[in-house]
């Protein structure tokens, strides 16, 4: 047994460094094949993930990802922003068309060339600035009128993060009545205290996952977020799985699993899910606990 769980943790060790070195071979590396995927049928529920930066599609992207390949669902990625470097935008984009094509995830940029400075400072201090960019994003909210939001957690400890999560919440405000759905918040930079929902990733949907954020050439040469990202998503079933289930009790037999808060959005307040917490396991349709919660 000693023997069998050191080869565990060798092995890992060594899968990384192998993959790392392999990743850092940008410039040759072959461009990856896009998965097939069901096509969007007409009136087919819409779900839209608002990205503080390219790659975050990727990162908090996984049930979003199900909901596309499993259920035929219309996924849009708004890029929020583009990043904070000027000099880097572009290249970011051509990375970010890429891993939103790999996916199946439609792209739009808010105001045509994505916004800036998503930050609770420049709400305080360029209010004229901040009433623009939400009502650019009511506007999409209003023409895109999705079932299901995803949005970083109040949180989440980045400021565009944090920013974003500002920016939609005061958006919706703003919608009222016409936009109703149900809103995600995702955890990426720091765990949310109260997740209520946790969801299984099938291993070939990681894949995926990582193979986009691979995509991602300039963030994974700084920092390889793909190659990390497999183990991020066992820790939070490792987390996940007993904080929902209750501390001592048996958490869900999932090896891969991504941590929202889910509620529902009325056009003027947040509703909690009567029964919670949630769990969806790769056995279950990837919106059961949205029938679930609408009933």
């Amino acid at each position: 047994m000693a023997t069998d769980l050191r080869q565990f943790v060798e092995q890992l060790a060594q899968l990384y460094r192998g993959a790392a070195a392999h990743s850092a071979d940008l410039e040759t590396r072959p461009e990856l094949e896009g998965h097939d995927m069901p096509e969007v049928q007409p009136g087919a529920p819409t779900a839209v993930v608002f990205s503080p930066h390219p790659d975050d599609e990727c990162l908090t992207g996984g049930w979003a990802l199900r909901l596309r390949r499993e259920a035929g669902w219309r996924v849009v990625n708004v890029a929020v922003t583009l990043g904070s470097n000027p000099e880097r935008r572009q290249e970011r984009l051509e990375e970010l068309k890429r891993a939103c094509a790999f996916l199946g995830f439609d792209l739009t940029l808010p105001g045509g060339k994505g916004l800036e400075k998503i930050q609770l400072q420049t709400r305080r201090d360029q209010p004229d600035y901040w009433t623009y960019a939400v009502n650019v994003i009511g506007s999409l909210l209003q023409e895109l009128q999705p079932q299901l939001v995803f949005l970083p957690h109040t949180a989440d400890n980045h400021g565009t993060h944090i920013g974003t999560h500002a920016l939609v919440r005061h958006a919706l405000i703003r919608a009222k009545d016409s936009v109703r759905c149900f809103v995600a918040e995702s955890e990426y930079w720091a765990p949310q205290e109260d997740p209520n929902l946790l969801v299984e990733l099938p291993t070939e949907t990681v894949v995926q996952l990582v193979q986009a954020l691979s995509l991602h050439h300039g963030e994974i040469a700084r920092n390889p977020y793909h190659l990390r990202m497999p183990g991020w998503l066992m820790d939070n079933v490792r987390r996940g799985g007993e904080l929902l289930s209750g501390h001592g009790n048996t958490p869900p037999d999932m090896v891969y699993g991504i941590l929202y808060h889910l509620r529902r959005w009325d056009g003027k307040t947040y509703h909690e899910p009567a029964e919670a917490p949630l769990f969806i396991d790769q056995a279950m349709e990837p919106d059961a606990c949205l029938k679930q919660f609408a009933g």
